[in-house]
């Protein structure tokens, strides 16, 4: 049976890189070389697309290519951060260190998207539930009640002309409201990797009171992780602040990072550029930016990027939590507007053919 080439199936998980960079560390601290090594991690992959790659590598590997070199000829898997990385380490023959600390930071950015995923996952079946719940009453309970008044011939309430109105509407225009939906999802992913539109919705992202901040967090615990692995890793400084721009994947950071990246090619120093294209600290935070002056002033480059991503990654844990706090009482409050909107169309309407009929 052939293997699936569809694109949602030629994807890589970061679990399986970082076992993929693990493994491959282990297996030449042991003194097994990398063509072995590659052949023998093919049995621990069960990614068809992975596999495949890693087959190709091989090859390019057995025909006397360097194990960066054969990395660049498969972009699909592998970012220019860590063919960077591995291309450093290589000329000091310390390979399999690098590999381990790739592992590592992998495997620390995976466990900071899946808080952030779980950490979501309770709110939007909140509002998922709320949707539906608001969908039935519509649907199901506002046209049996509604045709109680219908006989009555009395003027209803406005709430109550306007709950059937909306009632009426989603359930005889139920295709237009799904084609409407489809529609703006299609036109949504169509424009999101346009650079304009892009750029407009991480900005908006990172302002949004409580949302913008789980981001942000995030955002500046990965960029202490790329830098300081890059830096650390010999990667040259000026590269090293490009190649972190572009693996945050924001406009917004991007942008300030490759301003910060040309003055530093003018000699300038990294804290006084950052401070200088952000000198509202909106993207850069004050403390960021001190803990970046110590490794500046001290060479210090592992000990102060471990504490900075720790620093945030607690600021993220913080922020989620506050997040998760405020959606119960957002989603009661969303509720609650509706249940009035509900109870007066309802009760209003029975009281004025109460009075009528009086």
């Amino acid at each position: 049976m052939k293997n699936i080439n569809l694109p949602i199936f030629q994807k890589v998980s970061l679990i399986e890189k970082f076992n993929f960079y693990e493994y491959l560390s282990v297996m030449l601290d042991g003194g097994v070389t990398i063509s072995e090594t590659l052949d023998s991690v093919q049995t621990k992959i069960r990614n068809p697309f992975f596999k495949e790659k890693i087959r190709e590598i091989q090859t390019y590997v057995s025909s006397w290519d360097s194990f960066s070199k054969s990395m660049k000829k498969v972009p699909q898997i592998f970012t220019s951060g860590e063919v960077s990385i591995i291309e450093s380490w290589e000329t000091t023959w310390k390979l399999s260190s690098s590999l381990a600390n790739l592992s590592e930071n992998l495997r620390k950015s995976h466990d900071l998207r899946s808080k952030i995923k779980a950490a979501l996952t309770y709110p939007t079946i909140i509002f998922l539930f709320l949707i539906l719940a608001i969908v039935i009453v519509l649907t199901y309970v506002i046209p049996a009640v509604s045709e109680l008044f219908e006989t009555s011939e009395v003027a209803l309430p406005a709430a109550t002309v306007a709950l059937i109105a909306t009632s009426n509407f989603v359930i005889y225009n139920w295709a237009l409201l799904i084609l409407f939906i489809a529609t703006a999802l299609v036109l949504f992913y169509g424009y999101k990797n346009t650079e304009k539109w892009r750029a407009n919705l991480d900005f908006f992202l990172l302002s949004l009171p409580l949302v913008g901040k789980v981001y942000k967090n995030y955002l500046l615990a990965s960029l202490s992780t790329n830098l300081g692995s890059l830096i650390a890793s010999g990667v040259p400084v000026v590269k090293s602040l490009t190649l972190s721009a572009k693996s945050l994947d924001n406009v917004v950071y991007e942008t300030h990072l490759m301003e910060v990246m040309q003055k530093v090619s003018w000699g300038q120093k990294i804290v006084d550029s950052m401070a200088e294209v952000d000198p509202n600290h909106h993207v850069f935070p004050l403390d960021f930016l001190q803990m970046l002056s110590v490794w500046e002033k001290t060479a210090s480059l592992d000990s102060v990027t471990e504490k900075l991503t720790a620093q945030y990654t607690r600021e993220v844990n913080y922020s989620l939590a506050n997040l998760t706090k405020w959606i119960e009482p957002i989603a009661i409050l969303i509720a609650g507007v509706f249940v009035l909107w509900f109870a007066f169309a309802i009760f209003g309407a029975i009281l004025k053919v109460t009075q009528t009929v009086s």
